[in-house]
């Protein structure tokens, strides 16, 4: 063969990105895929693929890995690191691996450093690199984080991030690369639209490649790692141990206002997944509000730490159930007890109690009593003068501390905003309401000017 079509199929809600290589007779190596396959699935069949091979380069903390369903379904070989203790069938590699791909060669390379047993594949045509699949190590514009194994090997991970990019910068500048971790994947990768790049472009802009020694590198990369979900500390071990088999066809039930109401009073978690409009005008007492979206399963896993608590959705008609379902299971939260049968609307029909959240425009508002609920680094670029900053993840921890008058919470469309609205909702905050947009809307709006504390 003389080169490969490499498909990439990138997950907007976690920024990720999985990989298909078309190895030219109908077979595909999947690399990363997660769980839930769907949009791996179309791209297969867009291209005519069926995955002879999924291989993953780590242990992944925010996605459960689809290979195994991969293995159920297409009869695919599982690829990964031998040092990984994955507790179920698959081909372990190690430093200097190869596996015949059928006319092209997969080569491992250990690179530890986002994990202790984290792999890089490098895709050869003969003698010649076509690519290599950099998982966690380099990324465009970064390196992925190495504080999910624990605070006592973060900085020696990151000592080991460094010679692993090292490693990949023996690489020739024209080498293709693509990262598994991509902008919006709280892994750490900067904001930006790229999400492929080449080892000479990272070489000549990476800022953490321009650090003078390994010493200033760590320093660097310590200093750039903001918060992450809990759920990340769990999944590894998941993996490790393998996810469960899917059903191809999976449904929620339609759950009773009184099945809901028993659900709810026994310990189970309601899930309010409408847009913020539809909450805020009505909603069940004690629901989270996580609005729909790409990043659903973000706000999930970080918000509701049990995944053994029975989950109940709450939606709008329309809106895709399947989505909801697909988003909870790629990061491991199987318990879903069902969804409203005929929403709300039945709910306040039954006379069952409902709550109703304002939202305010910004000339309403006064600053000093926002609560910006975004992450630091957003925050510090620009935000409303006086507006105090908790990010949504870190919330319910710190709702006791918000005191006990007006409170307006906002980020930077609307969405997390609801969900910090009916967070402190449940924590007894009775006056709480939501400022819909996000600072540069409010600027606009009221003519005056942002603080900035980047």
């Amino acid at each position: 063969m003389t080169g490969a079509v490499i498909v990439p199929v990138v997950d907007e809600g976690l920024g990720n990105s999985a990989y298909l290589v078309d190895l030219g007779d109908g077979r595909a190596l999947a690399v990363d895929v997660p769980r839930d396959l769907r949009a791996v699935r179309a791209a297969a069949m867009r291209h005519g693929l069926t995955a002879a091979f999924a291989a993953d380069t780590h242990l992944h903390a925010d996605f459960l890995s689809g290979a195994l369903q991969l293995v159920a379904e297409d009869g695919a070989q599982i690829l990964a690191s031998a040092a990984g203790g994955r507790a179920f069938g698959h081909r372990g590699l190690a430093d200097g691996d190869e596996v015949d791909l059928g006319g092209l060669t997969l080569r491992a390379w250990a690179t530890p450093g986002h994990t202790a047993e984290h792999l890089v594949y490098l895709l050869l045509d003969s003698a010649r690199v076509l690519g290599v699949f950099t998982g966690g190590s380099l990324l465009v514009g970064a390196a992925a984080r190495t504080d999910l194994s624990g605070p006592d090997q973060t900085e020696p991970l990151a000592r080991s991030q460094y010679a692993s990019l090292g490693r990949l910068l023996t690489l020739p500048d024209a080498t293709p690369v693509y990262p598994t971790h991509g902008a919006g994947s709280f892994c750490s990768a900067p904001p930006g639209a790229e999400r492929t790049t080449t080892v000479g472009r990272e070489r000549a802009t990476n800022p953490l490649l321009a650090a003078g020694d390994e010493d200033a590198f760590v320093k660097a990369l310590l200093a750039g790692l903001g918060t992450f979900p809990g759920y990340f500390l769990r999944l590894p071990e998941e993996n490790r141990r393998g996810p469960a088999v899917l059903a191809s066809s999976l449904t929620l039930a339609p759950l009773t206002t009184g099945q809901v109401r028993a659900l709810h009073d026994q310990g189970g978690q309601v899930i309010d997944v409408r847009p913020v409009p539809a909450y805020t005008a009505g909603h069940i007492r004690g629901s989270l509000a996580i609005p729909l979206r790409d990043a659903f399963a973000t706000w999930l896993g970080w918000l509701v730490p049990d995944p053994a608590v029975p989950l109940v959705i709450v939606a709008d008609p329309g809106q895709d159930l399947g989505e909801v379902i697909w988003q909870a299971l790629k990061i491991g939260y199987e318990n879903l007890a069902g969804t409203l049968a005929d929403g709300m609307p039945a709910w306040e029909s039954a006379g069952q109690p409902t709550a109703t959240t304002p939202l305010l425009t910004p000339r309403q508002v006064d600053p000093a009593t926002v609560i910006d609920v975004r992450q630091v680094s957003e925050y510090a670029g620009g935000h409303l003068p006086g507006a105090r900053n908790i990010e949504l993840g870190a919330l319910t921890s710190q709702a006791a501390q918000v005191g006990a008058g007006q409170v307006v919470t906002m980020c930077g469309h609307g969405e997390r905003a609801a969900t910090a609205a009916s967070l402190l909702e449940r924590a007894g905050h009775t006056a709480v309401a939501v400022l819909p947009g996000g600072p540069p809307e409010w600027a606009d709006a009221t003519g005056l000017a942002l603080e900035s504390t980047a």
